[in-house]
């Protein structure tokens, strides 16, 4: 799996502002931060949120990887947060990683009147691994210690070149460590009507997360009556890229496709009730 940073553009991101930093979570003595970054417009009503999972094929990265998407989202009008999340090792597996996940769905919601957010409206946004924690967390039961369903599920979910088909990913299951057996832990598995509302965006050339998987997923979903959308783009790799022969890094994000995958997040968005027109964005073309 990639070590990604994100699809954020130099010609998209906005001026960077520094983020909130608090924590959400510690673990064995190890603080997990929660980055947040606020709309320009001030307002007294909740705003709609997205918290961002970067790449990194589970086993690198941090979060200031989302920060550039993060300050696209919060442009928007919503308040966006970047995780950090346990990263692979000798002590931690996706298993472990996954429960952060939901563990920071859970307190986004139970901080809403401080972050002033809407509780009923909290998205996901990963990235490669990411796109697989947010895609867990939208269909599978999350660990009882980290909060209700309710309250660790996504609102709805925009995944980035995503591994949402793990059962028989040999990388994944060396992660794992023995733990679990990788279906147990693979969103295509367990996608139904339960699942949230998706937007997937994907090369057709990625030969890290196959795009037969997120096209299974949409099929899944689409079959539960659930709203499931897939950006396919020919002849672009892994995070859109264009170099096809090395898409572990290294990436060339196609700057035509990345434009379109962002009007793409934006036009999702506003269909879910996320943002409105009112954000000032000019509302993109389908």
């Amino acid at each position: 799996m990639a070590l990604t940073a994100g699809m954020a553009s130099a010609a998209t991101a906005p001026v960077a502002t520094p983020p909130q930093h608090h924590v959400y979570q510690t673990v064995g003595g190890a603080s997990l931060g929660a980055y947040v970054f606020e709309p320009p417009a001030v307002s007294s009503a909740p705003r709609a949120a997205v918290l961002l999972f970067h790449g990194g094929g589970w086993r690198g990265g941090s979060a200031e990887w989302s920060f550039d998407d993060a300050r696209r989202f919060a442009a928007l009008g919503m308040v966006a947060i970047a995780i950090d999340y346990r990263l692979s090792g000798d002590k931690a597996t996706p298993i472990d990683a996954f429960a952060d996940t939901c563990a920071a769905f859970a307190w986004a919601r139970r901080h809403a009147a401080e972050l002033r957010l809407d509780p009923a409206r909290v998205a996901g946004y990963g990235v490669s691994a990411g796109g697989h924690l947010v895609a867990s967390a939208g269909t599978l039961a999350c660990p009882s210690d980290t909060g209700s369903l309710q309250q660790t599920r996504p609102d709805a979910m925009l995944l980035v070149s995503p591994a949402v088909n793990t059962a028989r990913d040999g990388w994944f299951r060396h992660l794992l460590q023995g733990r679990a057996e990788p279906a147990a832990y693979s969103p295509l598995d367990h996608a139904g009507a339960s699942t949230p509302p998706t937007l997937i965006v994907q090369g057709e050339a990625d030969t890290l997360t196959r795009p037969g998987g997120a096209k299974a997923f949409c099929e899944r979903m689409h079959a539960a009556q659930v709203t499931c959308e897939l950006a396919l783009y020919p002849n672009l790799g892994h995070l859109l890229t264009r170099k096809l022969d090395n898409q572990e890094d290294d990436f060339d994000p196609d700057p035509a496709a990345v434009a379109d995958a962002h009007r793409r997040e934006q036009r999702f968005l506003m269909d879910q009730g996320f943002i409105s027109i009112k954000t000032g964005s000019k509302a993109p073309n389908r």
